[in-house]
């Protein structure tokens, strides 16, 4: 099924406003990440993590006012799945070992409501150092050994392409977390990880039919090229990015952390899209332009 027949979009003829936007965009994001920083969860910075279902309605600041009597006020405090379910958050500075039995003796404090503690989590600092480290490490390895596999499938220059628009993707992501401070946990690394395999599948299509028309058809430039294969799979790109986002705009609207995974979906899908054609294409065609320039003697 093709949403959108015969187009003829010249795609490439907005690449340069629409790069330099795009780099005034990642060098904020950048500078956001070393002054604002982002907002890791339990996961990575250590806590104490209780989820509590209470048999009465009760607010969150209820739940902190209860806190604050035994100094813990600063706990973040999240509704969860199902009605009077929260998720309390209690930061390092409290020891691991005396923070459960806190929380659990200032809930008891709120009058006329008795509650189930449904799980609680103990995080440790060096933990989530280690965490953080592997989890970086992972990511550096995988954008390398796709840089390999898509130079063996195509061509180095398209490997570059590829993996610098997989780098603005999650730079333009983080960046986004960091302006509105969306909490880094283990299911938001899910969620990066997606965005990179969910952008990467949408470039490697264009990449595809690119070089399929390299040899069925004859182009007077390069351009050209790239517009007649972006147009043709046009129609595939917006089929399979509305559908995912339907999907996914659905979790919106739950609480916590699959919230959270839904949004980073929902930043990464769209981005994934943009820059499958404006960020890999555009630099696979300067790069090819730069070898075809002839060199001063």
């Amino acid at each position: 099924m093709r949403v959108l027949k015969n187009t003829h979009i010249d795609f490439i003829k907005y690449a340069r406003p629409i790069l330099l936007i795009a780099g005034i965009y990642l060098t904020l994001a950048i500078v956001l990440l070393f002054t604002r920083g982002l907002n890791y969860g339990l996961d990575f910075t250590g806590g104490t993590l209780v989820q509590v279902l209470f048999k009465n309605p009760v607010t969150t600041n209820d739940i902190r006012q209860a806190l604050a009597k035994y100094n813990l006020q600063n706990s973040t405090i999240q509704p969860a799945e199902r009605p009077n379910d929260f998720i309390i958050r209690v930061p390092l500075q409290v020891p691991t070992e005396q923070a459960t039995q806190q929380i659990n003796d200032a809930l008891l404090s709120i009058p006329d409501n008795s509650f189930e503690t449904l799980r609680a989590e103990q995080v440790g600092p060096k933990i989530g150092r280690e965490l953080r480290g592997s989890i970086f490490k992972a990511i550096l390895s995988a954008l390398v050994v796709i840089l390999i596999y898509i130079s063996f499938r195509f061509q180095f220059k398209f490997g570059v392409g590829a993996v610098a628009a997989l780098v603005h993707d999650v730079l333009f992501t983080l960046g986004f977390f960091s302006l509105f401070q969306l909490e880094i946990s283990l299911s938001t690394i899910a969620a990066f990880l997606t965005i990179v395999g969910y952008s990467l599948n949408d470039t490697i299509v264009v990449f595809d039919r690119v070089r399929e028309n390299m040899h069925t058809r004859r182009f007077t430039n390069l351009v050209d090229l790239f517009n007649h294969s972006i147009n043709e799979t046009l129609s595939r790109t917006i089929i399979t990015s509305l559908t995912t986002l339907l999907v996914v705009f659905v979790l919106v609207f739950a609480h916590g952390e699959i919230q959270i995974f839904s949004i980073a979906l929902i930043v990464g899908i769209m981005v994934g899209t943009f820059s499958s054609i404006y960020i890999a294409s555009p630099l696979v065609i300067y790069w090819q332009k730069q070898a075809l320039l002839p060199t001063k003697k």
